[in-house]
């Protein structure tokens, strides 16, 4: 009996009036986090009815996911609970991302067919952190930019952005997506073959060549390519060495086919739709007959 006449009560007792198990309750009670305020002549734990209150918090509390070292510093007053759910919310939302992923890659290997070498690739390029998947990112854009000043910010801006990362909620196809761009940036001949066209760019510029010069250049070229398509004219064609000034006007012919040739590689397109994947856009048009007429109207005249 309390000293203000109230009953204690047994183990046996809370479990009656809160539906949970003696076996939990004395865990709970072993582990400090419902200390008894007594004990019977006989050695036995008792509580008051404060304890059933406290029993219920730890109750929520647990079916809340947190842990008994959470719960304590909460019934001690060390942090609030707000403070504990702000930690779990963050802690959930990070297993949260991580079951999405796990979920994606396992869609991905059974759509796929995938060996166990390439299942394991898979989960570990999807399962690298936003640090490490930002690292390999900033690795390529480092070694395809390094000292070279002069290149447009408009194409180092669009390459930075078509360098996209894993979203947090992937679907099995930008897993894919993801395994594969990665791979590709790392790659040395690829890395190699993106700096090209940044040197053809960065030569391009000067103090007096304004901002966008290099896509102006490109829609140019879709727009006289495509018109030459649409009227039947073939590479070979005269009128095809005046469409091309039209484009290139005196530059040498073989250096601006050096240049589109690494424009137009087909790993640079792939690399394009690996991005639009990943951002769940649809690819931008790759204008592949129009980059083709050109190259080979250039193939024509570079040895002339």
């Amino acid at each position: 009996m309390n000293d203000d006449g109230t009953a204690l009560l047994t183990i046996g007792d809370l479990a009656r009036a809160t539906g949970l198990t003696v076996r939990t309750i004395r865990y709970w009670s072993d582990e400090g986090a419902l200390p008894p305020v007594a004990r019977s002549p006989g050695g036995y734990r008792l509580y008051d009815a404060a304890c059933v209150a406290r029993l219920e918090l730890i109750r929520t509390l647990r079916e809340l996911g947190l842990g008994l070292d959470d719960v304590r510093t909460v019934l001690s007053g060390e942090r609030t609970v707000a403070q504990v759910a702000a930690t779990h919310v963050a802690a959930l939302d990070a297993r949260i991302r991580s079951l999405r992923v796990t979920r994606a890659v396992l869609s991905s290997v059974a759509r796929r067919g995938a060996g166990t070498e390439e299942t394991t690739l898979m989960n570990r390029l999807a399962r690298l952190s936003a640090a490490e998947r930002e690292r390999i990112i900033d690795d390529f854009m480092t070694e395809v930019f390094e000292g070279l000043d002069t290149a447009g910010p408009d194409i180092r801006t669009r390459l930075r952005f078509a360098t996209a990362d894993l979203p947090d909620d992937p679907t099995p196809e930008q897993v894919d997506a993801w395994v594969e761009l990665a791979e590709l940036i790392q790659d040395p001949e690829f890395r190699a073959l993106m700096r090209r066209m940044i040197v053809f760019n960065a030569a391009d510029r000067g103090p007096d060549v304004p901002a966008g010069t290099s896509l102006w250049f490109m829609s140019r070229l879709v727009q006289l390519a495509g018109e030459a398509l649409r009227r039947g004219v073939v590479p070979e064609a005269p009128e095809a060495g005046e469409i091309l000034r039209g484009l290139i006007g005196d530059a040498d012919p073989a250096a601006v086919l050096e240049r589109l040739t690494a424009a137009s590689d087909e790993r640079v397109a792939r690399y394009r739709r690996l991005s639009a994947e990943l951002k769940g856009l649809e690819p931008l048009p790759s204008y592949e007959e129009e980059f083709s007429w050109v190259v080979a109207a250039l193939r024509c005249r570079a040895g002339r």
